[in-house]
């Protein structure tokens, strides 16, 4: 008996060590001529951190990450007096600096990792562990492991928890960490002290008020809060928050989120319904992809009432297929502009098994180099999230 267990055993971990195998293949085939080409551009560019801009209107330090309230500007009746909220509307004139750094930091970030499991050239992660010490370790250059004073509004408060979703740009960072660190090419000593730093942020988001806050916002907000928790935990071995995250994602984020029809009524009562309803399923696909296991597929999960990820991706997938389908109005800025590599129907193929996703996904424009599209697409790479 114990002979013919071991053997289905070692049948369904066969089976699903070619799946995954698989999975990684088709991605790589994918992005591999982008990816080598990403990483070869980014390969000789230096770090450039927090410390490198400053903002005056900053309530922190050179080492503390600040930004805006992107939908927040001038009172035109009474200029010097508190910002007032155009939703959907972004401010150019908001300071950012910080962001697009961040941002860089991803994209250089994602590329070499990913350089690096489709070709294995130490030479990319050794230009990768440069950025990671000058963000993470170097005293005169590292951010604080804290978002204080991230979307500030002028003459209103001075950080906010909703500055937390800035932070998605540091998922695919964390990846790239998890990279180096199974290449073994480095050090516990030399790999550490960058785990620190994600685990003394890890503690901060899911302990101070900010965190809490945006953990119970109720909207996208709340779902890319887990999507950080969960890829941090993993990198640091955090079960307690991993599990956590999977409870979370179970009995609120999904059936508090998601209406009968597979829509996103919060997302939707936005000036901007489209690219907020891709962005939340986006994140909540990613949460899934980071979150699921064998004996648990969060893609497949069904609430008691019949929500799920699967019902998400039914009802988006005609209007990715159509934009001009859209029942809704469109939205106020950067309607053009969407959809493009939604990870949402990548993870969502991969997961469903379903081709027509992953062949919908392959025929999506790639990312557009814009500010505002960017900072709503922290799944630049999506081979770091794939097992292989």
């Amino acid at each position: 008996m114990q002979i013919k267990y071991s053997y289905y055993l070692c049948l369904i971990l066969c089976f699903s060590c070619s799946r995954q195998s698989s999975n990684f293949d088709f991605v790589k085939n994918q992005v591999e001529v982008k990816v080598l080409k990403d990483a070869n551009n980014y390969l000789n560019l230096k770090p450039i951190t927090v410390t490198a801009h400053v903002s005056s209107r900053s309530a922190g330090t050179k080492h503390d990450f600040y930004s805006e309230g992107d939908y927040w500007w001038p009172n035109p009746k009474y200029p010097d007096s508190a910002y007032i909220r155009k939703d959907g509307l972004s401010n150019p004139d908001n300071f950012v600096a910080h962001r697009n750094s961040m941002i860089r930091f991803s994209q250089i970030s994602g590329a070499l990792a990913s350089a690096y499991l489709i070709n294995k050239d130490s030479k990319y992660l050794k230009s990768l562990i440069k950025h990671l010490n000058a963000w993470f370790v170097d005293k005169d250059t590292k951010m604080n492991s804290n978002l204080l004073y991230a979307q500030a509004i002028k003459g209103r408060v001075t950080g906010r928890g909703i500055g937390i979703i800035d932070t998605i740009h540091l998922i695919e960072v964390a990846l790239a960490v998890q990279v180096l660190e199974d290449s073994k090419l480095y050090t516990i000593k030399e790999v550490n002290p960058i785990k620190v730093w994600f685990s003394n942020y890890l503690k901060w988001l899911t302990t101070h008020e900010y965190g809490i806050k945006e953990r119970d916002n109720g909207n996208n907000h709340s779902t890319c809060w887990a999507m950080q928790v969960s890829a941090f935990a993993h990198l640091v071995n955090n079960q307690k928050q991993i599990e956590f995250c999977k409870i979370l994602f179970k009995q609120k984020l999904l059936p508090e989120q998601m209406a009968q029809n597979g829509s996103f009524p919060k997302e939707l009562a936005r000036t901007k319904p489209y690219g907020y309803s891709i962005f939340n399923l986006d994140a909540m696909c990613s949460l899934a992809q980071i979150l699921s296991t064998n004996n648990d597929n969060l893609m497949s999960y069904t609430t008691p009432d019949g929500k799920s990820l699967k019902l998400g991706l039914e009802f988006l997938y005609p209007f990715i297929k159509n934009k001009s389908s859209w029942p809704f109005k469109k939205d106020v800025m950067y309607w053009e502009d969407w959809p493009t590599k939604q990870p949402s129907f990548l993870f969502g193929g991969l997961g469903l098994n379903n081709k027509e996703y992953l062949n919908v996904w392959a025929k999506l424009p790639e990312i557009p180099n814009k500010a505002e599209i960017l900072r709503n697409m922290p799944v630049r790479y999506p081979l770091l999230w794939i097992d292989n």
